[in-house]
């Protein structure tokens, strides 16, 4: 549904989503290998807000990932709308700076504003908190006047838009086939409190849902114009409310199985969805090909600490596997920096890595989210920095140098070559020959089929022959092409060719330790050797 505001005036409002840093997983570095696309995921929520403004209003949505906002574009504007999160706040800044030399006022939404308002002093209106009275009170706002308030004005939800009442997003309003994936919400919120997640505080620990109805209904938006076949639920846990997931999921695979399966899914949950076989079924029958999973840490000590005590529901090795034979890749978030890390920490990291043979792994290094038990713990012991030379804000109780090289071993390790393909190769026997083999003809397209020779020949080229790791490479490749897995070669090409070449810039110091990490980047030579052996 729309906004149910009434509105005197047009309003031309242009949303703008500002561009991410660089990161282990926004896969930038295979972006060239892949014709067309030039970001990772299109903007959820402000695609949502976009369709939920009056229909008398035009909108366009330009996000910077793909393309600047143009001066054009802003002249066309009467307002300006920005979501996003902490990391982006240098460009959020910059893309209000732009609007205000442009004479247009800027209203900013998001995680980042809900959690910290404070932060952006210099923008004129604030949307706190998600869809609902709010929304329609900053619409009401805009009606009245575009023109700048006297003073900044803040609008904080307390009536929250029902998930069953949210529209459609916009996605008509940006290039589907621009992007590495699609994106899709099932539900809000997650009921567990772990120490450094911002989640319960922003969208609650009571998961709120919306319909099958409304998620098949999005997935045929999606495919009213040319797209990826990949989509992501980017729902905090999937199974927040394992019920409602349950029956949510024979509704996908009817979806898949009327429409010849043209989509694949992945998702982010708790590792404790081993335990529920029945929707790990469901998963596999709907063409759930990943899972994100925030591992953390594999020392049961520190989870606990973190309160993440469900991650030890049962035991870890046993939980990935579990996964794997349900046709899951798992992909692991590393934290380094906790207080509980010790001397042993490097070895026990290594060793989980060896054994659970996870190819991709976002090992970043703590950050203290502002509005997190972390924050506040951390903040009463005086341990914010506000340092913007420090990779982290965070006073380690390590130190600072010692986390940092932690921090660099940990990556150089996992993201040396041999080692990483070596994984692929074993999740080509322990996941991929366990999933589903959906019929052709929903992917059997003209524009599918030239992506795919183009894809190919890309991969050939920059992988295969000019690579300094084409040797492991081809080992893994010929693998997994032997065992009819020719999508999972594409895969773990350009999946290994982003993680390689990001840590090969990461250890010159040209990217940050974490994707939160504000810190300015500067070289930083040493410890790129080790990626470099393998030709």
């Amino acid at each position: 549904m729309r906004t149910s505001v009434t509105v005197a005036h047009t309003r031309r409002v242009l949303c703008v989503f500002p561009a991410y840093a660089p990161s282990f997983g926004t896969f930038s570095h295979a972006y060239k290998l892949m014709p067309g696309v030039r970001a990772f995921m299109p903007p959820q929520g402000l695609l949502l807000i976009a369709a939920y403004m009056p229909a008398e209003w035009p909108v366009r949505v330009i996000d910077e990932n793909i393309q600047p906002a143009s001066a054009a574009d802003l002249a066309w504007a009467d307002v300006v709308l920005v979501s996003g999160m902490h990391i982006q706040a240098p460009q959020i800044r910059d893309i209000a700076r732009r609007a205000h030399a442009a004479g247009k006022v800027v209203a900013l939404g998001g995680p980042s504003v809900s959690a910290s308002p404070e932060m952006y002093p210099e923008i004129d209106y604030l949307h706190i908190g998600e869809l609902g009275d709010a929304t329609d009170a900053l619409i009401m706002r805009l009606d009245e006047s575009v023109a700048p308030p006297a003073a900044q004005m803040r609008f904080e939800t307390a009536e929250r838009l029902a998930l069953t009442d949210f529209p459609i997003p916009a996605y008509d309003l940006v290039p589907l086939r621009r992007y590495l994936m699609l994106t899709l919400q099932f539900s809000s919120g997650c009921p567990y409190r772990c120490e450094f997640c911002d989640i319960p505080g922003l969208y609650g620990r009571q998961p709120r849902l919306k319909t099958p109805q409304q998620i098949t209904a999005e997935l045929d938006a999606m495919r009213a114009q040319r797209h990826p076949p990949a989509v992501y639920f980017v729902d905090d846990n999937f199974i927040g409310n394992r019920k409602a997931t349950r029956e949510m999921l024979p509704h996908l695979v009817a979806w898949q199985k009327q429409h010849g399966y043209p989509l694949q899914f992945s998702c982010e949950a708790t590792l404790n969805i081993a335990k529920q076989t029945e929707i790990l079924a469901l998963m596999r029958e709907a063409s759930f090909k990943g899972i994100f999973v925030g591992i953390e840490t594999p020392e049961a000590d520190a989870l606990k600490a973190m309160r993440k005590e469900h991650n030890v529901a049962l035991p870890m090795m046993q939980a990935i596997e579990t996964l794997n034979r349900y046709g899951l890749e798992v992909t692991a978030g590393i934290i380094l920096g906790l207080d509980t890390d010790s001397p042993d920490t490097e070895a026990r990291l290594a060793n989980f890595i060896d054994v659970s043979c996870i190819p991709i792994l976002t090992i970043n290094l703590l950050q203290a989210l502002p509005k997190t038990p972390l924050w506040e713990r951390l903040a009463r012991a005086d341990r914010i920095a506000d340092d913007p030379s420090l990779e982290s804000n965070v006073r380690f109780l390590r130190p600072y140098d010692e986390v940092i090289g932690l921090w660099r071993r940990a990556i150089a390790r996992a993201y040396d070559p041999e080692r990483l393909f070596a994984r692929f190769i074993d999740q080509v026997e322990k996941t991929y020959v366990h999933r589903i083999t959906p019929p052709a003809r929903g992917r059997l397209t003209w524009s599918n089929v030239k992506f795919g020779a183009i894809f190919a020949f890309r991969i050939l080229y920059y992988i295969g022959i000019k690579s300094n790791y084409r040797r492991p490479f081809w080992r893994a490749a010929r693998h997994a092409l032997a065992r009819g897995q020719v999508d999972m070669a594409f895969a773990m090409a350009f999946v290994g060719h982003h993680l390689i070449e990001f840590t090969r810039e990461a250890l010159r110091g040209e990217q940050n330790a974490s994707f939160y990490s504000a810190r300015q980047q500067q070289s930083a030579p040493a410890l790129e050797a080790p990626l470099r052996k393998s030709a």
